[in-house]
C-alpha cells in the first residue's frame, strides 16, 4: 500500500509541475490520434455515407469485410503496416518504420473501419425513413448521401469523437510500428506499458491518470452532444424527431 501511495503522490507531483518528459509524451500520444482521425475520418465519412445509401452487387460481402475489420486486434494492423514499411517491403523506400508517420498510418488504419461502419449504420438508417422522399425528388446517391450524412451530423460528430478515443487508447500497433523510442515514437499507452516492466511506476500511473482524463473529457463531449442534439431537434417547428445520436463509447 506504500507503494502504492507513493507512487500516486509523485505521478501527481510529475502532472501539477508539468514535467518536460510527461508532457513530451502526451503532446506526441495527442499528436498521432489526431492526424491518424483526421486521415481516418475524411475517407471513411465519405465511405460510409456512400455505403449507407448505395445498393449494388457484393454489397452485403462488402459490409461483412467491413464488420470483419471491426474485430482486427491492432497488432495486426501493426504487423501489416510494419510488413509494408519494412527494408524489404514495398513502401521500405520512404524510410517511415519506427516513425512518427508510421504510427499515424496504423492507427488511421485501424480507426477506419470504426468510422466507416458507424457512418454507414447512420445514414441507412435514416435512408430507410426519408430515401423515397428524396428518391422522389431526383436525388441521386451521391446527393443522397450528402443529405443524409448532414441531417445525422450530430451522429457523426460523435463518431468522431469515438474514433479519437478509440486511436488514443491503442497500444499494439503504435508499439509495433513506432518502436517506443524515448524522444520520437513513445507515445502514452507504451509509455506505461515499458515504465510499468522497467518498476517506474509514478511516470507510468501519471500517463494513466491523463489518459483517463483525456477519454473522461471525451465522453463529456459525447453527452453534450446528445442533449445539444435534443434541444436542436426539440426547437424545430413540427413534431420532434427521435434522437439519432448513436451510442457510442470512447
Amino acid at each position: 500500500m506504500t507503494s502504492f501511495t507513493e507512487s500516486a503522490s509523485t505521478a501527481l507531483e510529475l502532472i501539477t509541475s508539468l514535467d518536460p518528459g510527461l508532457l513530451s509524451i502526451v503532446a506526441r500520444s495527442l499528436s498521432v490520434s489526431a492526424c491518424a482521425c483526421a486521415i481516418a475520418c475524411a475517407i471513411g465519412l465519405l465511405a460510409g455515407a456512400w455505403l449507407g445509401v448505395a445498393r449494388f452487387r457484393g454489397r452485403g460481402v462488402l459490409l461483412t469485410l467491413l464488420n470483419t475489420f471491426l474485430a482486427v486486434p491492432s497488432v495486426v494492423i501493426g504487423l501489416v503496416v510494419y510488413l509494408l514499411l519494412s527494408r524489404s517491403g514495398p513502401l521500405g523506400y520512404l524510410g517511415w518504420l519506427f516513425s512518427f508517420k508510421a504510427m499515424v498510418i496504423a492507427q488511421a488504419l485501424l480507426v477506419l473501419p470504426v468510422v466507416t461502419a458507424l457512418t454507414r449504420q447512420a445514414v441507412e438508417d435514416v435512408e430507410n425513413t426519408h430515401g423515397e422522399q428524396l428518391r422522389s425528388l431526383g436525388a441521386g446517391s451521391l446527393a443522397r448521401s450528402v443529405l443524409l450524412a448532414w441531417d445525422e451530423r450530430y451522429a457523426l460528430l460523435t463518431v468522431l469523437i469515438a474514433s479519437f478515443g478509440r486511436a488514443i487508447s491503442e497500444v499494439g500497433a503504435v508499439m509495433v510500428v513506432g518502436g517506443n523510442i524515448d524522444g520520437f515514437t513513445r507515445v502514452m499507452t507504451t509509455a506505461i506499458a515499458l515504465e510499468t516492466s522497467k518498476g517506474d511506476l509514478p511516470l507510468a500511473l501519471g500517463l494513466g491518470l491523463i489518459l483517463l482524463l483525456v477519454v473522461l473529457l471525451l465522453n463529456v463531449l459525447i453527452g453534450l452532444l446528445r442533449r445539444w442534439r435534443e434541444r436542436s431537434e426539440g426547437g424545430e417547428a413540427g413534431p420532434a424527431k427521435a434522437p439519432r445520436v448513436l451510442e457510442v463509447s470512447a
